[in-house]
């Protein structure tokens, strides 16, 4: 059984420009390169023990998330932390300035109101206890949405896991599926903030950091790595043994092996997300290595053997 942490807060405003050190005008390009820059450098694979880090590499994915999506980010620029809401603002202040309360009140902004809480602005139109045309009624409007991030192993997630999520005031059992990706989000609905006015619940959005704590490197699905050879099975040939996720394979060296040459074991890589028994591939470059501390009668069969190839 893996053990794992999680950070439930609210989706709270954040200036993901600042998040990501650029500026509010930046290109699609300025994103992109600013979010690699700073994932290379607080990634928890190079940070295993700094919290902040961590906290910080959270930030970078979800400011990247919505920074480098056009539709998005547009709104994210008009109401900030409340971006998911911003079809909902729209409609209703679409109805709000269609409608009159009878002293022609109606609604204005300036500015840009990134920083403002969504519900000020539902306030400002309707008043708190909110407006239609048939006479007075509470406005409904969907909770605040939560956001909590949870530490695994790469070890962990080779097999779907069934885990208890402590929400404070509740607790969820959940499936977490084989395969899923450091920094992927899912949605988990119903399980954020209560609604106003019997409105919707929130929803949940679980973040996952993954620590390769593992000697392959995984991209996607496939894992990669490198074995030695030593130069003597490289030219005549023979069997090495290969370690896997799940267990050792031997393999059959063919003579004459080159340097980097790279095979593929089929399904021997990560469980593909979502997709029950189909797995990635395991890449294997070989390395040869050569031999050192030569005695004097292995440097006499060199020197024959050099003398013969020529």
């Amino acid at each position: 059984m893996f053990t794992f942490q999680t950070i439930l807060k609210p989706m709270n405003f954040i200036d993901y420009y600042n998040v990501l050190e650029i500026d509010s005008k930046a290109s699609q390009a300025d994103i992109k390169k600013a979010y690699r820059k700073l994932a290379r450098k607080l990634h928890p694979d190079l940070n295993p023990n700094d919290a902040e880090a961590q906290r910080k590499f959270q930030q970078i994915n979800e400011a990247n998330e919505v920074l480098s999506d056009k539709e998005k980010r547009k709104k994210y620029d008009s109401y900030g932390k409340d971006w998911e809401h911003a079809d909902a603002f729209e409609e209703a202040r679409r109805n709000q300035r269609s409608a009159s309360d009878g002293n022609g009140r109606g609604y204005s902004s300036s500015g840009n109101t990134r920083n403002q809480d969504f519900s000020d602005f539902f306030e400002s139109m309707f008043g708190s206890s909110g407006y239609s045309t048939g006479g007075r009624s509470s406005a409904q409007f969907k909770g605040q949405d939560m956001n909590a991030h949870l530490n695994l192993k790469l070890s962990d997630v080779l097999a779907d896991q069934k885990q208890t999520l402590d929400l404070g005031a509740k607790k969820i059992r959940i499936t977490i599926p084989a395969g899923v990706e450091d920094g992927q989000t899912i949605k988990i609905s119903g399980y954020g903030g209560a609604g106003v006015n019997d409105g919707p619940k929130g929803d949940l959005y679980l973040t996952f950091q993954v620590l390769n704590d593992t000697a392959f490197r995984r991209v996607g699905s496939d894992l990669y790595m490198t074995h030695i050879v030593d130069l003597y099975t490289a030219l005549l040939g023979g069997e090495i043994e290969i370690k896997t996720l799940t267990g050792k394979v031997k393999l059959k060296l063919k003579p004459e092996t080159q340097n980097d040459i790279k095979v593929k074991l089929k399904g021997k890589g990560m469980p593909v997300y979502k997709k029950k028994n189909i797995f990635g591939n395991l890449y294997v470059t070989y390395k040869i290595e050569m031999p050192t501390n030569l005695s004097d009668e292995e440097k006499i069969l060199f020197t024959e053997l050099s003398q013969l190839r020529n």
